[in-house]
């Protein structure tokens, strides 16, 4: 019973996995190159299991698994191009086969810092015998001969719908256009035409991540150097003004008010004692002016020692939410005078902060406006006004050179929290569509021009 069972089960997981290559193969048939290699490095996943995948045409990495739109400054893009050039230049760059950083001459220890160890070539070539292209594929299980042979077949596919997508531009001439010789007018109206348009002014934009942080917060920092004792609240949670937050560990504080007491009781007997013995001898009188200060300086200590272990328990200064990493961490945790615990942020309102990368940075009028699609809803926009740029730029989380800029929330939206990430659309001022068509590419000139 269990083995004609068993032979359904297989028979089954082969249709299903013969059905998703045969979908697979019929989708990159019907793509276009733009999407043709977002397909390939992602969509294959479908059919044979890995990690990471790459796109390598014309000379540069075109595509990259799990990425939208790579950038070509960071580390591990750097890293894909010089990997895939050293691949393309090998003597089997032409045939699929494993690839490794001794068989490619580059050092082991970038390799396993940016890509798994099992790694397979799979070069892109058409009927004609002209490699289009190439995938690079990682995982850190090594390949089976039944997975290369399927990725071989893949890649014939993906070769033929790349030269299919050349066709057009290849085949079309300038003399299959010959109307414009028969209607010079109308030749001439398309080019005003085109001309103007190009000449229309039209609203810069750039798309950035951003992130949900608070509008006002008010910090709460340790009172002085001690031990966390209690957490009173947790990450998140709503709080009332004069709330408990913190309990420091008063061991210490105590015996110093202890020791302050005495100290004010023995300046105020010696002053009784002397008083009184003025009374009766009057040289004892120069004494009460020195024994009075003292009592004073006890007096201070007292009071001091006392305003430290009211200070001992931390409270919100304002009604909020409590915004701080797991309470677990801070337990027993030594501080020391100013060190900040936590925030208490306002329960409504709420900035956002743009990481603009410098490639993108464009000049941004004050008060430009700003819309926030975040993660959660991204249908549901937030409108806001910018509100400064930060004035030096520094590498984000991802490695990408960034300016900071800040932006006011018109509205926060129910479900939306501290610390929600998304992406921010920041409107530029308008420009002719032509300049801003072409504004990296004149950048690049610009730049090739300046040396």
């Amino acid at each position: 019973m269990s083995e004609p069972g068993g032979r359904d089960i297989g028979a089954n997981s082969q249709l299903l996995r013969l059905s998703a290559l045969l979908d697979l193969e019929q989708r990159a048939r019907n793509s276009v190159a733009a999407e043709l290699g977002y397909l390939m490095v992602n969509d294959t996943l479908s059919v044979v299991p890995y990690q990471q995948a790459a796109f390598w045409r014309n000379g540069r990495v075109a595509a990259v698994s799990g990425v939208a739109a790579a950038d070509p400054d960071g580390p591990y893009y750097r890293w894909l191009a010089r990997t895939m050039a050293a691949a393309v230049k090998t003597s089997r760059a032409r045939e699929i086969h494993p690839l490794d950083a001794a068989s490619l001459g580059l050092p082991p220890g970038d390799w396993s810092d940016s890509f798994p160890p099992a790694a397979l070539w799979c070069p892109l070539i058409d009927r004609r015998g002209v490699m289009t292209g190439g995938l690079l594929f990682g995982r850190h299980d090594p390949w089976l001969d039944g997975e290369i042979r399927i990725l071989d077949l893949l890649a014939g596919t993906y070769a033929m719908s790349l030269a299919l997508e050349e066709l057009p531009r290849t085949g079309r001439r300038w003399g299959q256009f010959a109307w414009y010789r028969r209607r010079p007018v109308w030749a001439g109206v398309a080019v005003v035409l085109l001309l103007g348009l190009s000449l229309l002014p039209v609203r810069s934009s750039v798309l950035a991540p951003a992130e949900l942080v608070a509008a006002a917060p008010f910090p709460v920092r340790a009172p002085f150097d001690g031990v966390v004792e209690t957490v009173h609240v947790t990450p998140s949670a709503a709080v009332a003004q004069g709330a408990p937050l913190v309990s420091f560990d008063t061991t210490e504080r105590r015996a110093r008010l202890e020791i302050a007491e005495k100290a004010q009781e023995i300046a105020r007997a010696e002053f009784r004692e002397a008083s009184q013995r003025a009374m009766l001898d009057p040289r004892g009188k120069g004494r009460l002016a020195v024994l009075q200060s003292k009592i004073a300086q006890a007096d201070l200590e007292v009071a001091y020692g006392r305003s430290m272990l009211e200070r001992a328990q931390v409270k919100a200064p304002a009604a909020g939410v409590a915004v701080f990493d797991d309470a677990r961490q801070w337990s027993g945790r030594p501080l020391v005078l100013g060190e900040r615990i936590m925030i208490v942020a306002p329960a409504r309102g709420a900035d956002l902060d743009i990481h603009v990368p410098v490639s993108q940075v464009v000049t941004f009028e004050p008060e430009a406006e700003v819309l926030f699609f975040s993660n959660v809803s991204p249908d549901r926009p937030s409108h806001g006004r910018l509100a400064f740029a930060g004035y030096a730029s520094a590498p984000g989380t991802d490695g990408v050179l960034s300016y900071i800029f800040r932006a006011h929330l018109d509205d926060v939206p129910e479900g939306l929290r501290l610390g929600l990430k998304g992406t921010a659309k920041i409107f530029g001022p308008r420009a002719p569509f032509l300049f801003w068509v072409l504004r990296r590419p004149l950048g690049a000139v610009r730049e090739w021009l300046s040396f």
